[in-house]
């Protein structure tokens, strides 16, 4: 029922490695089309990301720029003065390889990890792309933000067909012959009969799991209100 991170990702990776020069790495996010990439050693295993904004970092501290009387404004001039962040970034811009341009350690997402989980790791490091590994931290893809809604574009069909199969016929042991499954825009309506209202709930609750479904709208009915029996 849940979509693996392997699923959506793209496999065709542009990627660079520790000794890759700054123009290489500026050509190769051009040529791609992409805002990073990362960076892996002799055996593939990724050891960073390098992205558009560590290259800019040369840019912001080029003395030229305050030698024509350029001065940048008070928030990247703090920037600059206080904090990690403000030191990192004057490392970098001395940097001329990937390896003295990227952010080490990468954060990475395992191929086996569901796209939910995925999802809230960009969300945690307010990041857009993930490099997919391996058990062996080899780089196997990349997953990004569009990747992962691409479950939520599936068919309404295919998703009234696993509910019926995945939730309906195999996940619940009971009878649900007279539960009825409708879809409309990854909006799941359930309708019909079943025996217990803790039934009920979990039919539903396991529908609103499967990639795609969008919201779930239980409208089944129960002969057995087992909640009320359970709170005594």
């Amino acid at each position: 029922m849940r979509t693996k991170v392997e699923n959506v990702m793209t496999k065709n990776v542009a990627l660079v490695t520790a000794d890759t020069p700054f123009k290489d790495i500026a050509e190769t996010l051009i040529e791609h089309a992409v805002s990073a990439v990362p960076v892996v050693d002799e055996e593939g295993r990724v050891i960073g990301i390098v992205s558009e904004a560590d290259l800019l970092a040369k840019e912001e501290f080029r003395e030229q720029y305050y030698r024509e009387g350029y001065q940048p404004p008070l928030r990247t001039r703090l920037r600059h003065r206080l904090g990690q962040e403000g030191r990192d970034l004057r490392v970098k811009a001395h940097g001329d390889v990937a390896a003295e341009l990227m952010t080490s350690p990468a954060v990475t997402v395992a191929k086996e990890m569901s796209v939910v989980g995925a999802a809230r790791l960009m969300e945690e490091h307010g990041i857009k792309r993930l490099p997919v590994v391996d058990h062996q931290d080899r780089l196997v893809g990349v997953v990004s933000r569009r990747d992962l809604i691409r479950v939520f574009v599936r068919p309404d069909s295919d998703i009234a067909d696993e509910v019926r199969k995945e939730v309906l016929a195999r996940s619940l042991w009971v009878d649900t012959e007279q539960v009825h499954v409708q879809v409309d825009h990854g909006v799941v309506t359930l309708t019909g009969t079943m025996e217990r209202h803790s039934e009920a709930d979990l039919a539903a609750r396991m529908t609103g799991r499967i990639n795609g479904v969008v919201d779930v709208i239980n409208e089944v009915r129960w002969k057995e209100d087992d909640h009320t029996w359970n709170a005594r």
